[in-house]
């Protein structure tokens, strides 16, 4: 294992404001996501430990069928702010890897993967 430290940056992408922002709660990932949307391409083919130790920790980290692993990162502030476990109808983006581990998808949505 490296003991590397996450980076600052994902090209124009501010990964210390997006890290910064957990659940999107502070009002700070709104401003970043167009930069996302920039550079999610940046992120595909990345294991899901890599994706986590950029991005920080998922919001919500689901695990699908056959293996499949969903991260959650919030876009806007919702409901997720006063308490994780109840259902938000904010705006996420959501990173699917598949069964070995490498980010396949990534989707923007309102509703939680099924």
């Amino acid at each position: 294992m490296s003991c590397k430290s996450a980076p600052d940056k994902l090209g124009r992408l501010d990964l210390v404001k997006w890290r910064q922002d957990r659940g999107a709660c502070n009002g700070v990932r709104p401003t970043l996501v167009k930069d996302f949307k920039i550079e999610q391409a940046n992120l595909m083919g990345k294991f899901a430990d890599d994706v986590g130790q950029i991005l920080g920790r998922p919001d919500i980290h689901q695990l699908g069928a056959r293996n499949q692993k969903f991260y959650v990162y919030f876009l806007e502030k919702g409901t997720q702010c006063d308490d994780i476990t109840k259902k938000s109808t904010a705006s996420k983006v959501i990173l699917r890897f598949n069964a070995v581990g490498l980010l396949s998808e990534i989707t923007y949505q309102n509703d939680l993967p099924e």
